[in-house]
């Protein structure tokens, strides 16, 4: 395959597939054709079950613009040492018809446009990038602000949609059901069943009817119940797309002109009308006129209503017209209305209707994505399930061994034809049990029921054993590791760039005229809904402890002004000053104040602020809130004290979450026209520094035993938080993360600037006041712990990509990180083989969540759908519980693998001795072996439920080991050895039946003789003997012989064969010094011998200069 044949699909993204093109063969059809029929079809399956096969058989390679025939490879690799290339899909192109405007084209009304379709996306040739693409909605055009405003505010006309529809096709999230035929033709041409079938026709033409009876009602059980399962997900899936995917729309056509229409018939660049009384949103939208209260839930998990504002127009303000920006729903999504959130009410001015402009509509929008997430999940690479086909192919070759032998003692034996052909293939049979697939699926399940009793549940099932091997879990501070809630713990005012002693209330009489109280009363996003207060919960906290009350005005009064205040606060009566009584209502109406304009938080800028207007001013004012450092440079600087570094220090030492709050007079010249269409940059400025509200976010009471119960068991844990850096320090220490003695330090990574290399400043921050009088050094028996911000990350990601994977090592907490940060860091941990849990609230850890091994959600909202696992109680309790089940199913399943394949052998060594003799074993014999003994083995040994706490060690991840390699060869030999005995000793007592049996040319079988008793009571009780020394328990299960000593001795006796192998098995093959194979252990290997690592306190990390970016190389010096 020649690489300028290739194309890259979706460059750069999670999803990047290498593209190559191929024409239909006739020639090739016509000879895979014939082959097919000589072989019966099996040729069809293995092409079938082959996709790069199927199409390197019947197509010729072409170039990509000319192929009939799309091979797509993914180029995500699962570990980035391994060149892995899997997922190959074939697609046949499809040419479409596209019609073109006379204006542009009049001699050809239509022109071709070439796509394929793959998991629910079209991607489309683009001839002037010679590639195909994916055109997801308006963002393509790359539009600004100001031409949303301008370009698509009008709507669009019929031709207009027509045409656009044939690109991006009705706006529908259909999943489709497939049917039951549909599902049933996929599972039976699965290769196990085709082998099973094989067999069933084998041993019927032995005349074996009942087993094969048997085994075909197992199998038909089996199919029946996965047939079931797939197809109660795909209606599960279907119904709570389609509850809300189809509704009427209300589509603006320019000039004040509407009509009604389905929401299926919408297109990108269609503008909607919001009505009054909310609805459910069937596409990506973005506001141009209007204000909507947004319940997100659906998307964020976050049930706290959201405000969305319309999109600002740069062109509206003179002075704004250098902001106008590219729109972006991630950018601007406080302005954007997502696909399946719910639009509580909307607010609108007098005689405007509430508009949006179509951006993404299908599976392009939010909502789409996330369905597309769940329907094409990444494939899990778990080593146990790469290894059991290696262990079938081991099985196998041992068969082949069988199999030869048992071919030579029947032609020795002068038996016919076809009674050789098929006891041979029959010692093939036996090898691959047919109760493989429910033996190994039993352990599981009973683990997901287990989960199921203490309130976990899950959706992906065959995650369960990936648990097991867990070691290490991210966590999300707010409302994971602490209460959802913060609680108030005090204020502290600024007057004249200097601090006031703490209050702790600021519903005080003597503060209601206060700018600080005023700020706290306004600066925030919430709404009433059907009269009680709703909105995020730090608002709610800091609203309710002014005491103040919030009115929104209604749509009559409204009607009185241009531009009017949405909303108004003001105190109760109370706290007012005495007044006379015939003034009381005056006096409070001159308190009152207006909420002008509102620029919603941004988690980006880390802030929100408002304008506001007190009743019977003139002149407005500015109001601002957020983190404490971004809002100190934004005032100025004599209006903060100058210990304020050192107060706000103080205070998130100690676990408290600060709030920084600033006010500005504005000018008399900005008007409610200019307010409305101003950029937030020109208010936020030159503003004058008011104080700090200190907020208490409590632990909760068991996050400390859970993470030292994890760290017993060596499971790191890592905290990922969009809070302050020293904040979620002390939260990391307090609750135990990070131990007394143990150092943090920080890194303060910064961009390039002024030609300058980027570089990392380290700093050691300080221990507890109790631990202070220690040596400040670091100490080789200290453990050192680095911590980073969301900025710090992106810059290292970008220029220190080398150093990334050496910080994550010993990284614990990560502050101030974006959604999507969280994902990256999540991927980075994975690239240094750790197998990686994310535990969060759902609120900002969907990507995270769906990114991780194991992610658990703390949320039952409709966003736990893309988690593997949901915890109904929101505790991290279920962290532990869910590793202890892992790691006992984990375990279950070697322990059935082992006996499935010690079964396989043991019967294929009583055939072939039978063999030997011109015998077999009964049809009855088989049946009762299989369904008596095995299957009711293998369910009994999957009882077991998980060991009461986790261990420092883990469960091997694979099959392919030295101690199980050993341990199952050494039980082998042992049932082969006792089988021989037995052999041999009873033809010596019976031996004339012996004799006369090979004496004798019988043309058929002789199954009842005194060999097959024998070895039939002997293979029975060796196939129990192996079940009960497989069936380990403790320190992952719990034992199933605590009061039988003859099985405690049996399990013994396996442990020392374990133990013993595993020394003979290093002393053999590994005499020299063993190398880790996962990278985070080679990674701490080499650290651990680098003078130069940890870096020292105060010292810097440049980036080099160099000409290709790809080499990230870097340099530590130090600064004095």
């Amino acid at each position: 395959m020649e690489k300028e044949d290739l194309k890259i699909v979706n460059k750069g993204l999670e999803d990047e597939m290498e593209l190559s093109g191929y024409r239909l063969c006739r020639w090739k059809l016509v000879l895979v054709g014939l082959g097919g029929l000589c072989t019966g079809g099996f040729l069809f399956l293995l092409l079938y079950w082959m996709p790069e096969w199927c199409v390197k058989a019947t197509c010729t390679r072409t170039t990509v613009r000319d192929a009939d025939v799309a091979l797509l490879r993914s180029a995500v690799c699962i570990k980035p040492q391994e060149n892995f290339l899997g997922s190959l899909t074939p697609h046949i192109l499809t040419c479409l018809h596209v019609p073109v405007s006379s204006a542009s084209n009049p001699s050809h009304p239509f022109h071709i446009r070439r796509y394929f379709t793959l998991h629910s996306t079209k991607y489309f040739w683009n001839d002037s990038i010679q590639n195909f693409e994916v055109l997801k909605g308006l963002e393509d055009l790359s539009m600004t602000c100001s031409s949303v405003h301008s370009k698509h505010s009008a709507g669009l006309n019929k031709n207009q949609q027509e045409y656009r529809r044939f690109f991006f096709g009705l706006n529908e999230i259909d999943v489709k059901v497939p049917s039951l035929f549909k599902l049933l033709i996929k599972e039976v041409l699965n290769p196990f069943y085709i082998f099973q079938l094989f067999s069933v026709i084998l041993w019927c033409t032995d005349e074996y009817y009942y087993y094969a009876m048997a085994i075909v009602v197992m199998s038909v059980i089996s199919i029946a119940t996965s047939l079931y399962t797939i197809k109660k997900q795909y209606v599960m899936l279907h119904d709570m797309v389609a509850a809300h995917s189809t509704v009427r729309v209300t589509v603006y056509r320019g000039e004040n002109e509407t009509e009604e229409a389905l929401s299926t018939d919408l297109v990108p660049g269609d503008v909607i009308v919001i009505p009054s009384n909310g609805t459910v949103m069937p596409c990506d939208a973005v506001l141009i006129c209007g204000t909507c209260i947004v319940n997100e839930s659906m998307l964020t998990g976050e049930s706290v209503p959201v405000t969305k504002t319309d999109l600002p127009n740069p062109q509206w303000d003179k002075k704004g017209g250098d902001g106008d920006e590219i729109y972006s729903t991630e950018e601007h999504k406080r302005h954007t209305l997502f696909c399946g959130t719910n639009v509580i009410q909307t607010r609108y001015y007098t005689g405007e209707m509430v508009k949006a402009v179509v951006v993404r509509t299908g599976f392009s929008t939010a909502k789409g994505q996330l369905i597309r997430s769940i329907l094409y999940p990444k494939p899990t690479d778990f080593k146990l399930y790469r290894d059991a086909y290696l262990f079938l192919l081991c099985l196998v070759a041992v068969a082949s061994i069988v199999f030869v032998y048992s071919l030579v003692m029947k032609i020795i034996n002068q038996e016919p034809v076809k009674e050789i052909i098929v006891k041979s293939l029959d010692i093939i049979t036996i090898t691959v049990p047919p109760a493989l697939p429910a033996a190994m699926t039993a352990g599981i399940i009973y683990a997901q029921r287990r989960l199921k009793k203490v309130g976990i549940f899950s959706i992906s099932p065959q995650r369960i054993n990936i648990c097991g091997q867990l070691n290490l879990v991210c966590f999300d501070k707010t409302g994971t590791l602490t209460e959802d809630g913060l609680d108030m713990w005090g204020i502290q005012r600024a007057e004249d760039g200097r601090f006031h002693h703490s209050e702790e209330k600021a519903d005080d009489k003597s503060l209601v005229t206060t700018k600080f109280v005023s700020c706290m009363a306004t600066c925030h996003s919430l709404t009433k809904i059907e009269g009680q207060l709703s909105g995020d919960p730090l608002d709610l906290k800091m609203f309710e402890a002014t005491g103040w009350i919030l009115v929104e005005a209604t749509e009559e009064e409204t009607a009185h002004h241009d531009r009017i205040e949405l909303t108004y606060v003001k105190p109760p009566n109370q706290l007012l000053p005495p007044p006379e009584l015939s003034e009381l209502y005056e006096l409070s109406a001159s308190y009152m104040i207006g909420i002008v304009r509102q620029f919603s938080f941004s988690s980006a800028l880390q802030r929100m602020s408002v304008v506001v207007r007190q009743i019977g001013e003139r002149r407005m004012d500015a109001y601002l809130k957020g983190a404490p450092e971004v809002v100190a440079s934004l005032c100025k600087k004599e209006t903060v004290p100058e210990d304020f570094a050192e107060v706000l220090e103080d205070y998130t030492k100690q676990g408290f979450r600060v709030i920084a709050l600033a006010h500005r007079r504005l000018e008399s010249k900005l008007t409610f026209h200019k307010v409305q269409n101003i950029n937030r940059d020109q208010i936020e400025k030159n503003m004058d520094f008011l104080g700090l509200i200190i907020m208490q976010n409590k632990l909760k009471t068991e996050t400390p035993g859970v993470l030292e119960d994890l760290r017993r068991a060596n499971i790191r844990t890592v905290m990922v938080t969009g809070d302050n850096m020293l904040t979620a320090i002390s939260v990391a220490r307090d609750c135990g993360m990070i131990q007394p003695q143990d150092r943090v330090i920080i890194a303060d990574a910064l961009p390039p600037k002024d030609g300058q290399a980027a570089k990392i400043t380290w700093h050691y921050a300080d221990k507890p006041s109790k631990l202070s009088n220690k040596p400040t050094k670091l100490e080789v028996s200290e453990q050192y712990h680095f911590a980073m911000s969301g900025k710090s990350f992106a810059v290292i990601t970008e220029h220190f990509q080398d150093l990334l994977q050496k910080l994550v090592l010993h990284g614990t907490v990560f502050a101030r990180m974006a959604p999507d940060q969280k994902t990256q860091l999540v991927e980075t941990l994975e690239s240094v083989d750790y197998f990686v849990g994310m535990c969060g609230d759902g609120a900002n850890d969907c990507g995270a969540l769906k990114r991780a091994h194991a992610g658990i959600s703390l949320s039952e909202l409709e966003a736990s759908v893309a988690s593997p696992f949901t915890s109904t109680t929101p505790s991290i309790t279920c962290v532990p519980n869910l590793i202890r089940e892992g790691r006992a199913a984990l375990i279950t399943s070697f322990c059935v693998f082992k006996f499935m394949a010690l079964y396989s052998i043991i019967q294929c060594l009583s055939v072939a001795l039978l063999y030997s003799i011109r015998s077999n074993l009964g049809d009855f014999q088989f049946l009762f072996i299989d369904m008596a003994i095995i299957l009711l083995i293998v369910f009994t040994m999957s009882l077991n439920s998980a060991w009461k706490e986790l261990v420092a060690r883990r469960p091997p991840s694979g099959l392919i080991s030295g101690p199980l390699l050993f341990s199952v060869l050494a039980q082998i030999l042992i049932c082969l050895g006792f089988q021989i005995m037995a052999f041999l000793l009873i033809q010596e007592l019976d031996c004339g039946t012996a004799t006369h049996l090979n004496s004798l040319h019988i043309p058929k079988e002789r199954i009842m003789n005194s060999v097959n008793t024998t070895l039939f009571f002997v293979s029975s009780f060796q196939y129990l003997i192996v079940a009960i020394i497989f069936s380990k328990g403790k320190p992952f299960r719990q034992p199933s012989y605590k009061n039988l000593y003859v099985l405690r001795m049996s399990v013994f006796i396996e442990e020392g064969i374990d133990m013993f192998g595993t020394k003979c098995l290093s002393w053999l093959c590994c005499r020299q010094k063993k190398v880790p194979k996962a990278r985070y252990m080679h990674l701490a290997q080499e650290l651990s011998v680098d003078p130069d690592w940890p870096p020292k306190p105060k010292s810097t990390t440049e980036a080099k200069l160099t000409p290709h970016p790809d080499d990230c190389s870097y340099q530590i010096e130090a600064v004095s």
